[in-house]
């Protein structure tokens, strides 16, 4: 890594300024170099991110990602410079360049690239603040994961007492036993108070730099990145939470069935993810990947062997151990072109359906293996929609096959908890985001008022759904998204991926097998179209009106009437 960016730099400064028959190859093979070295960063990034993720103290693991941070500023520096030269060319200079089949597949990826350009501050500004993001935006982030991996708290169960890490305490936050969970969330929140002003501080730290950057590059939306990166419009994210915002009370009936069965009057923050029906009934981590496996193969058999393949390859690690990062992701490794999945399993249907969802994105990975790497680069709203289906596909194959009442009430509550989390909790964050942007301008925000915030952002999401002393003030501190700096709104992509799989799972169900051709080629053009291109032609949807969104959302609450009047009978 160090020897080829080193040489690229070399070869970016003899490039000729001005793109023509004459030096054509030089631009080409300058450009391929630069994508061969992205695909080999992506490897070191992921692998050294395990690495730490595995085991919170393992500081060599630290050291390792500190330096990879380094080599991936030194490469968006080149990309910089690429950025830079790209602007001087003339539009017919430029097709000359992306029209060459040696960079044709790419195209997207590059005409993305000039367009982001010329958006931007000039290069030498660009660099200097690519440089400075290593030792200061990347790392805090660092600093936030490496407090938040430490944080332990002694748990009380069954007459003893464990420490165990903020990732134990999160699967306790699914137990049946409502004093579990209740202690489970008070131990993390005092684990949190513990650690608020120094949460505060970073997050602060981290809305600083990109307001300072984006003030600098011209962007007045704090929303301008994300949306750049995700690809889609605002136009198309305003009217997903405008159907969302007044959709969400129909989970009234749900929650209050919910409450009935659990026996409570309130529900709480630590209530959402409570199991109703067969909650008992565990899935050892072998018999659900044959679960995931023979619900996908009736639609895909290829998909289902390639799942088989990464779990006998032991692609996902997910031991329920003290030490490890809490949370599950999926990262691709460059040029090995396969992935590895990251969670903690502790045997509930929701791990085996964390499970389902991490090997969709491994999936989605797989079917681009064939192409260049730049065209495997897709945004994380698309980069949902294999994830979700997969989730999808296996509850409702379960649902399917379910007689038994009790196990059908679980199924039919973990589908309707998808939604209640996607419509409320996400859209919560984004609120609190939006809001906290809004402030940050005029100084530091306290450690009070990002929890006023947090709570004014959950009211107006939840709505009445949750009991007024049922929030969760420091949400903003314990969730590790809103400090995560290579995306910025780290929320609304959820949403967005899981109604647009929802559409996507639609056609599969009315297609049945003979989608899964189709189902592929949609994945492969995530990365290199808009998502409203890929609605376009594969679903023959307009995502900036309201047609699509509320289909999407009315498929999503298809399951309350069933859900409401089995717990009724069962109350």
């Amino acid at each position: 890594m160090k020897n080829s960016l080193g040489e690229i730099e070399t070869a970016l400064k003899d490039l000729p300024e001005q793109i023509d028959e004459a030096c054509l190859d030089k631009w080409v093979e300058l450009t391929l170099d630069l994508q061969s070295v992205a695909e080999d960063l992506q490897l070191i990034i992921s692998f050294s991110e395990a690495l730490a993720s595995q085991n919170v103290e393992d500081s060599p693991a630290d050291a390792i990602v500190a330096e990879s941070n380094l080599y991936r500023s030194q490469f968006e520096k080149l990309r910089t410079g690429l950025e830079a030269r790209s602007l001087k060319q003339s539009d017919r200079q430029w097709q000359m360049l992306v029209a060459d089949p040696r960079l044709s597949a790419i195209q997207f990826y590059l005409d993305e690239l000039r367009r982001i350009a010329k958006s931007k501050m000039p290069v030498e500004l660009e660099s200097l603040a690519l440089e400075l993001s290593v030792n200061g935006y990347h790392a805090w982030n660092n600093l936030y994961d490496k407090m938040a991996g430490g944080l332990r708290a002694d748990f009380e169960q069954s007459g003893n007492v464990d420490r165990i890490s903020m990732g134990q305490l999160a699967t306790k936050m699914s137990d049946p036993d409502r004093d579990i969970r209740q202690q489970a969330f008070e131990k993390m929140t005092e684990a949190w108070q513990s650690r608020a002003d120094l949460a505060a501080m970073i997050l602060n730290s981290l809305g600083g730099f990109r307001l300072s950057l984006y003030k600098r590059r011209g962007w007045d939306s704090p929303i301008h990145e994300a949306l750049q990166m995700c690809r889609t419009s605002e136009k198309t994210l305003d009217t997903m939470w405008r159907v969302i915002a007044r959709e969400t009370k129909r989970l009234a009936p749900y929650i209050e069935a919910k409450k009935k069965l659990l026996g409570i009057d309130g529900f709480c923050w630590y209530d959402q993810f409570a199991p109703c029906g067969a909650a008992d009934k565990l899935y050892p981590f072998d018999e659900a990947g044959e679960f995931i496996c023979d619900n996908v193969k009736p639609f895909s058999a290829e998909m289902a062997d390639f799942i088989r393949m990464a779990l006998q390859k032991r692609w996902v690690e997910a031991e329920d151990r003290p030490g490890k990062r809490a949370g599950a992701f999926c990262s691709d490794m460059g040029p090995l072109r396969q992935t590895r999945v990251f969670m903690t399993y502790g045997g509930t249907f929701e791990n085996l359906l964390t499970l389902a969802h991490e090997l969709g994105h491994a999936y989605h990975g797989w079917v681009l293996r064939g192409k260049p790497f730049f065209s495997t680069i897709y945004p994380m709203n698309l980069a949902e929609t294999a994830s979700i289906f997969i989730e999808t596909m296996v509850t409702d194959a379960s649902l399917a096959g379910a007689s038994d009442p009790q196990q059908r009430l679980m199924l039919l509550d973990q589908k309707l908890q998808s939604a209640y989390t996607m419509f409320c909790d996400l859209h919560s964050r984004y609120l609190f985001e939006r809001a906290f942007y809004a402030e940050r301008p005029d100084g530091m925000v306290g450690r009070d008022r990002l929890s006023e915030l947090m709570v004014e952002a959950q009211k107006k999401a939840f709505g009445s759904l949750l009991d007024e002393s049922g929030y969760h003030p420091l949400f903003w501190c314990s969730k590790l998204h809103f400090f995560i700096t290579d995306v910025p709104f780290y929320n609304f992509p959820y949403t967005f991926g899981y109604l647009f799989s929802g559409g996507v799972y639609d056609r599969a169900r009315k297609e049945g097998a003979a989608f899964a051709d189709k189902y592929r080629q949609l994945l492969t053009d995530t990365g290199s179209m808009t998502a409203e291109a890929v609605a376009r032609k594969h679903l023959g949807a307009d995502l900036t009106e309201e047609d699509f969104w509320i289909s999407a959302v009315d498929r999503s609450l298809a399951d309350v009437d069933e859900f409401v009047k089995l717990a009724n009978e069962m109350i």
